[in-house]
């Protein structure tokens, strides 16, 4: 099982994503991104791309897909909010993107 993040913890490995265009999500312990793409095929190739980082880490998003936007929820569902892999995943993903 993975840990929830504590709030020192936060500060150190989710601030840095809020910088980066991540937003905390009403209502939970989640952070949101939405990313955009050129077309569908670039959107895709990133979903794709990401998924097999987040198969290898056991650490899956969620997702949707419309045309070139990917929207992005992290949560640790285990941990009943965010944890060290969401930060791990969501930095992935802005690599992924060049963001």
């Amino acid at each position: 099982m993975t840990d929830k993040l504590t709030e020192a913890e936060r500060t150190e490995k989710i601030q840095p994503l809020l910088d980066n265009g991540w937003a905390l999500q009403d209502g939970r312990d989640a952070i949101h991104k939405k990313f955009v793409f050129g077309n569908f095929v670039e959107a895709f190739g990133f979903m794709t791309k990401a998924a097999i980082w987040a198969e290898k880490w056991n650490h899956h998003p969620e997702w949707s897909n419309v045309y070139k936007t990917v929207e992005v929820t992290l949560t640790t569902h285990d941990a009943d909010g965010l944890s060290a892999l969401d930060a791990k995943l969501g930095a992935k993903m802005d690599a992924l993107a060049g963001d």
